[in-house]
């Protein structure tokens, strides 16, 4: 990347540019203005124009794809990768970690109406990963937004880097990527797509009904989403619901109706202190507090969580802190 901006010293290379109350169940409705870019051409707190994202189908991504070196599919707006790092052996207090838990990396890419491209992930790495990788993402002008963890007392140590890039040329962030990923002993994603139906040892309509929002299995693990209600800006750009602004509680099957219970929930600052309390009430404990991103508005926080217990019984108790928060289902989770 040093080079090119050698070759091309007109190009800006500032990372801005090429980086890189209670809830009510509200209708999924709710998210048609940012789903149909009604939002567009609004002015933001700071005087800039919105702009929202386009649709775009799996075949605009295969330069993208090829440079990352890992095939992606569609998520809605949204370019998608998981690379689950399903090398590690991963235990927290005695129980191992599924990769569809808390170790999923994961990269989206989005298009926008200026012709700009929007890269966000969260990507899974040891503690002897961190600092290579932190400095790949360097050296190719990715942003990292967020250096944290999703566990308690866990072995080996890891840590969760989120990133960020925002420019013209997709297919360059993603070799950054790949730069940064082969620093790492992050492996291919599974290629054996064949669709089993899988089967869980919990009551999962019992969890949903619980917590307000129909689950999906995910690799041995459930998982029940909510989007934030409002409309997200991230420096101008208007973030497709799901993209860095989720609340998500997952369940990891441990028999008879017991689970580990781990994900993380997304507030503004007024509802934090409601969340956290209600997060203790449920006898779950809480492993970090920290952003996502650096110039969101409205302004997000995330906590992230543990508990091991009754799934239904855990589910009920970490409902208030959902209705503590301005969120609606996910559109299509659950199917």
């Amino acid at each position: 990347m040093a080079d090119d901006r050698q070759q091309h010293p007109q190009r800006d290379t500032h990372p801005r540019r090429f980086t890189t109350s209670r809830r009510r169940m509200l209708a999924t409705a709710a998210l048609a203005p940012v789903m149909t870019g009604a939002v567009a051409g609004a002015a933001n707190a700071a005087g800039r124009k919105q702009v929202k994202p386009v649709m775009t189908k799996l075949a605009d991504w295969t330069d993208v794809g090829a440079a990352l070196g890992r095939p992606g599919d569609m998520k809605r707006y949204m370019y998608h990768t998981g690379l689950p790092r399903r090398d590690l052996e991963v235990y927290s207090r005695g129980i191992r970690i599924k990769p569809a838990l808390a170790l999923g990396t994961h990269v989206a890419f989005v298009r926008y109406d200026d012709g700009n491209s929007l890269l966000m992930g969260d990507a899974v790495v040891t503690e002897r990963e961190l600092q290579p990788f932190s400095d790949a993402l360097q050296e190719h002008g990715i942003w990292q937004t967020a250096i944290h963890k999703h566990l308690l007392a866990h072995k080996p140590d890891i840590w969760w880097v989120h990133v960020h890039a925002h420019g013209p040329d997709p297919t360059a962030v993603a070799h950054g990527l790949r730069a940064a990923f082969d620093c790492t002993a992050t492996p291919p994603p599974d290629t054996n797509t064949a669709s089993v139906k899988e089967t869980l040892d919990l009551d999962t309509a019992a969890i949903d009904a619980a917590i307000g929002v129909k689950g999906l299995v995910d690799d041995g693990v459930y998982k029940n989403t909510f989007v934030r209600a409002e409309t997200i800006i991230d420096d101008g750009m208007v973030l497709p619901p799901g993209l860095g602004a989720t609340t998500v509680v997952n369940f990891q099957p441990l028999g008879r109706g017991r689970a580990a219970v781990n994900g993380d929930f997304v507030m503004i600052a007024k509802e934090v202190q409601d969340v956290l309390t209600a997060i203790r009430r449920a006898g779950a404990d809480l492993v970090e507090v920290h952003h996502h991103n650096l110039t969101d508005e409205p302004r997000l926080f995330f906590v992230h969580y543990w508990a091991v217990g009754d799934a239904i019984k855990l589910a009920k108790g970490l409902r208030p802190a959902v209705d503590a928060t301005n969120v609606v289902p996910m559109p299509g989770a659950g199917g």
